[in-house]
C-alpha cells in the first residue's frame, strides 16, 4: 500500500510515542489519513510515565490515542519462551520478537472494536519487526491490510534518516525527545531491552558502551555475591526467596534482583536477520536470564536422554520461529504442545548465586520429578546400580564397534 491509497481512510498505528511514531502520524495526517494510535503497555522500563505517550500522539495529529494493557499477556508469552529455552543464535531471549506478537494481537482487538481494517507500524524495511507485524496480522486477521511508511517511496523521499525526521518534528513543534547525536536506538518491554544501530554498528564499540537501564554493568555490580531462590510449580515460577508472586511480579522482581548484579546486562550478539542482513544487538534481559537459567537447571534433573534430545530440537525450532515471524503458525503451536508436557514436570526450588554478571548453581531442592539419584551416580558402593552389570552392556556394544573396524570404516590405525 502507498499513501495515496489511504487518503480519506482510517488506520490504527502501532505507536511507541517516539520519533518514528510522531513523524509518521503527522505526515500521514497531512496526507488526508485519519490516524488512531495504539500503544501496548508492556511495562516498558524506559517509560517512567507511559500515559504521556497518549498526549504525544494526540499532539502529533492522532484522532484518538489508545493505551492497551498487555503486561499479563507478555508475561505469559515470556514464560513460554523460558519453558522452551528459546534463545536465538546464542543467548538472545527473543524479548523484542515475542513482544511484537503480543502487541499485534492487542492492537487488532482494538481495531475490531472500531471496525478499522488497516494496521500501520513504524518498522523499517531492513529489520525483522516488519516481518513479525505483517505475518502476525496476516495470520490473526487475514482481512486486515498493513501499511508501513518505511516501505513507501514517498515517505522515504521525505525522510532519509533521523536528522530529517527531527527537523520535521521541530518544524511542527512535535513533542519528541530524540537527539541527532543519539549513539544508538533502544526498544524496551518488561522482558528486556534491545540496543542497536548508531555507534553499536561498529565492532570497535564494546558492549559496555550502552547505558544499562535494567541494572548495572558487571564491573559496577556489588563486590558481595547474593543468593536467590526461585520456586517453580508445574513449569511456572511462583515464588522468589519464598515470597509468592504473580507471574508478572516474578519478572519484575527477577529484573530488579538480577539487574542489580549485572546479570543479563549488555549481552553482545551479531545475529542473522530474517531479511539476510547480519546485525549487532546489545541486549538486557536480567529477569529472563535469572528465571531462564533456573528453569534450565531444573530441566537437567528431569529430562531423560531421549526426551532431552527432542526438547533441544523443539527449543531451537521455536527460537527461530519467534525470531522470524512465525509465532502463531501451526509449526510453532505443535512444538509448544510438545514443550508443555515437559513443563508439567518442572517443579522445585533452584538456588543460584549472583555475582558480577555471573549466575552460579548453589542447590536444588524439592524436585519431585527429578531422575537424578545421588546414590546411583556415586562412585562408591551404594545405590541400586551394579557396576558389574556394565560388562554385558559393553560386550553387546563391542560387537558393532569391532565390525566397524573389520569392515574398514575406521581410518585411524594404531
Amino acid at each position: 500500500m502507498k499513501i495515496n491509497d489511504l487518503r480519506g481512510k482510517t488506520l490504527v498505528l502501532a505507536a511507541s510515542g517516539g520519533l518514528d511514531s510522531c513523524t509518521a502520524t503527522k505526515w500521514m495526517t497531512d496526507h488526508g489519513v485519519t490516524v488512531i494510535s495504539c500503544t501496548a503497555h508492556l511495562a516498558q522500563p524506559d517509560e517512567a510515565n507511559i500515559e504521556i505517550i497518549k498526549s504525544r500522539m494526540l499532539t502529533a495529529g492522532a484522532k484518538e490515542a489508545i493505551l492497551t494493557d498487555a503486561r499479563e499477556e507478555l508475561a505469559e508469552a515470556g514464560l513460554q519462551v523460558i519453558q522452551s529455552q528459546a534463545c536465538y543464535e546464542g543467548r538472545y531471549w527473543n524479548t523484542t520478537g515475542i513482544a511484537r506478537y503480543v502487541t499485534t494481537k492487542a492492537i487488532i482487538k482494538e481495531m475490531r472494536a472500531r471496525n478499522v481494517t488497516i494496521l500501520s507500524h513504524g518498522a523499517t524495511g531492513r529489520g525483522n519487526d516488519q516481518v513479525r507485524f505483517q505475518l502476525a496480522a496476516n495470520m490473526l486477521a487475514p482481512d486486515i491490510k498493513v501499511y508501513a511508511p518505511w516501505r513507501d517511496p514517498e515517505f522515504l523521499s521525505a525522510f532519509g534518516g533521523r536528522s530529517q525526521m527531527i527537523d520535521y518534528c521541530e518544524k511542527h513543534k512535535l513533542p519528541v525527545t530524540a537527539k541527532r547525536d543519539a549513539p544508538y536506538s533502544t526498544d524496551a518491554n518488561v522482558l528486556g531491552l534491545t540496543h542497536e544501530a548508531g555507534k553499536l554498528e561498529s565492532l570497535h564499540t564494546p558492549a559496555s558502551f550502552i547505558k544499562a537501564e535494567m541494572g548495572v554493568h558487571h564491573f559496577d555490580a556489588p563486590d558481595k555475591a547474593e543468593s536467590v531462590e526461585i520456586t517453580f510449580r508445574g513449569g511456572r515460577p511462583v515464588a522468589i526467596d519464598g515470597k509468592h508472586l504473580s507471574l508478572l511480579d516474578c519478572f519484575l522482581t527477577a529484573n530488579e534482583r538480577a539487574g542489580k548484579h549485572g546479570v543479563g546486562i549488555a549481552t553482545h550478539l551479531v545475529e542473522n536477520r530474517f531479511v539476510g542482513i547480519k546485525s549487532r544487538g546489545i541486549y538486557e534481559a536480567p529477569g529472563m536470564e535469572l528465571l531462564g537459567t533456573a528453569y534450565g537447571l531444573l530441566l537437567e534433573l528431569v529430562l531423560d536422554r531421549r526426551a532431552r534430545e527432542l526438547y533441544d530440537v523443539l527449543s531451537k525450532y521455536i527460537a527461530k520461529q519467534i525470531y522470524q515471524g512465525y509465532w502463531f503458525d501451526l509449526g510453532t503451536q505443535m512444538a509448544l504442545r510438545g514443550i508443555e508436557r515437559s513443563a508439567d514436570l518442572i517443579s522445585g526450588k533452584m538456588k543460584l548465586s549472583m555475582h558480577k554478571g555471573g549466575l552460579h548453581f548453589e542447590s536444588a531442592d524439592s524436585v519431585p520429578h527429578s531422575l537424578y539419584s545421588e546414590e546411583n551416580a556415586s562412585m562408591e558402593a551404594m545405590g541400586t546400580y551394579d557396576h558389574g552389570d556394565s560388562e554385558g552392556l559393553l560386550n553387546v556394544l563391542g560387537v558393532s564397534a569391532r565390525m566397524l573396524a573389520k569392515a574398514g570404516h575406521i581410518k585411524e590405525k594404531v
